[in-house]
């Protein structure tokens, strides 16, 4: 694929997506993208729900663990949201749909922290995000694979196209390139499954992603657990809010491509410290080095 921006994508839809005789982004991208691999759409489709089934067993395996990672810094915290959960009956204060959305997203990222299999969706540190919500949208409304499968390939062009202008690393730009991309890619595919049109689709990207510019990459011991595991769950729902905000008809004053230049620029000023590297930020808090110092330790004495 040579799509270079949003404004491209759309424009390619309409002048070139009656050839194909479709008019949506995941429509216009399968065909696109089968034509670029020389593969029928059918084998992309399949490609894509191979995807999809390893983000529905990452949540499966996830839940049904409490095993500690290697580190120990966590593993635990999806077993005690789920008590949470069975003890009230419900969410204190998430809907069902939120309840799931956090609930699979942990189980997911902290399924990547024990080394288990996941979809990186962008990156393997983001791997939570997107999986997460579309798994939980998936079994609270009974979604079929075919539309799960067309919100995944509705994401993918999202982070495709972030991608061609900037690296989707934290040690590039920070967490917004990483954590931020994944939520601005499952911001779209939220909108796509609630009936939202082409514009729609990228104004809630354009929505979740100016809304995480600056966003550091500051892991303690540099390892991708603190603070990521939690922040995975806090962009699943900020995705959710932006698809909302778009279907409303709340519009970003930026458009997205935009919004993207601002992003790499707001990641080239932002301090190396604060780019993977754990010097700065969260990682060199007083609790952030005393975890270092332990884990350095313990894998001294192995």
């Amino acid at each position: 694929m040579n799509i270079k921006t949003f404004d491209e994508l759309l424009k390619l839809i309409k002048e070139e997506g009656a050839h194909f005789g479709v008019s949506e982004i995941y429509e216009f991208i399968q065909y696109k993208e089968a034509e670029f691999l020389e593969i029928p759409v059918s084998e992309f489709r399949s490609r894509v729900l191979n995807i999809l089934n390893t983000m529905k067993k990452s949540v499966e395996n996830g839940l049904k663990s409490n095993e500690l990672s290697k580190s120990g810094l966590s593993g635990e915290n999806t077993e005690i949201l789920k008590k949470a959960f069975q003890k009230n009956g419900h969410s204190l204060i998430f809907s069902p749909l939120q309840k799931r959305v956090v609930l699979y997203t942990i189980s997911i990222i902290e399924e990547n922290a024990r080394m288990g299999k996941i979809a990186a969706c962008p990156t393997a540190g983001s791997c939570g995000i997107a999986a997460g919500v579309l798994t939980a949208l998936k079994d609270e409304m009974d979604l079929s694979d075919e539309i799960l499968m067309n919100a995944l390939i509705t994401a993918g062009i999202i982070g495709e196209i972030i991608s061609d202008k900037m690296a989707l690393a934290g040690a590039v730009a920070g967490c917004q390139a990483e954590c931020g991309a994944a939520a601005g890619m499952a911001a779209g595919a939220v909108c796509y499954i609630f009936g939202g049109k082409n514009e729609d689709i990228l104004n809630a990207a354009a929505l979740a992603l100016k809304n995480i510019l600056g966003l550091t990459c500051d892991p303690v011991a540099g390892l991708v657990e603190i603070p990521c595991v939690k922040r995975n769950i806090f962009m699943a729902i900020h995705a959710l809010v932006a698809a909302e905000l778009s279907l409303a008809g709340i519009k970003s004053k930026i458009p997205l491509d935009e919004v993207i230049d601002a992003m790499k620029e707001t990641g080239e000023l932002m301090a190396n410290s604060l780019k993977e590297s754990s010097e700065a930020g969260l990682a060199k808090t007083k609790t952030g080095i005393e975890i270092e110092a332990f884990l350095r330790q313990k894998l001294e004495r192995r």
